[in-house]
């Protein structure tokens, strides 16, 4: 029962997002991490670096425990810090870095994580050694309401041309994950859907 569970999450990456958490955000990650997903993107861009180093250190141990990846979301120095060998990054920001920064980014880190929104992202991220794309917005979330989605003809089109795993998001639940992977990605990440169960 638990084995079928864990491997209905194995396609998802779990966003984080402590403002949707209802009780203790640890106590809801061990939940959330004890399920297997991918892996985990820690997000929280609100904490500051002190804050977020603390949180980070916790959640790289909770993962490592279970043998999850875990992406530090924008925090390069904290992630050398705490020996972390995974990043998540935007598009501007990985855009802003000179030549040497990224080139410093491909040997220090072992999986580059970057959310794009189109082809031009996907292919700029590709040539600065992105191991991951992260796909977005597919289906009209909650979190950026309003935005209407690119939808699966767009995952579609993306995962023809792209060499790397994707990863939907933007509204993606377990009931959708089928559906973005019946158009070439590599399966879905969710906030939500992680951070209320």
């Amino acid at each position: 029962m638990i084995t079928s569970m864990c491997k209905q999450y194995e396609h998802t990456i779990a966003i984080t997002n402590r403002a949707l958490v209802q009780g203790d955000f640890l106590k809801q990650m061990q939940k959330v991490i004890h399920l297997h997903p991918h892996a985990v993107i820690l997000r929280e861009k609100d904490l500051s670096d002190d804050a977020y180093e603390a949180l980070a250190e916790k959640i790289l141990c909770l993962c490592d425990e279970e043998g999850v990846r875990c992406f530090l979301h924008s925090r390069i120095a904290i992630a050398h810090n705490l020996g972390c060998r995974r990043i998540h990054l935007s598009i501007p920001a990985l855009g802003a870095m000179s030549e040497a920064e990224r080139i410093r980014l491909q040997r220090d880190f072992a999986e580059i994580s970057v959310s794009c929104h189109s082809l031009e992202d996907v292919k700029l991220a590709g040539k600065n050694g992105a191991t991951q794309i992260i796909l977005g917005t597919i289906f009209e979330t909650e979190c950026k309401k309003g935005l209407k989605g690119k939808g699966l003809g767009f995952v579609e089109a993306i995962c023809k041309s792209c060499p790397l795993p994707v990863y939907a998001i933007g509204g993606i639940s377990l009931e959708r994950l089928p559906q973005v992977r019946k158009a070439g990605a590599a399966g879905g990440c969710m906030m939500s859907g992680f951070m209320k169960l």
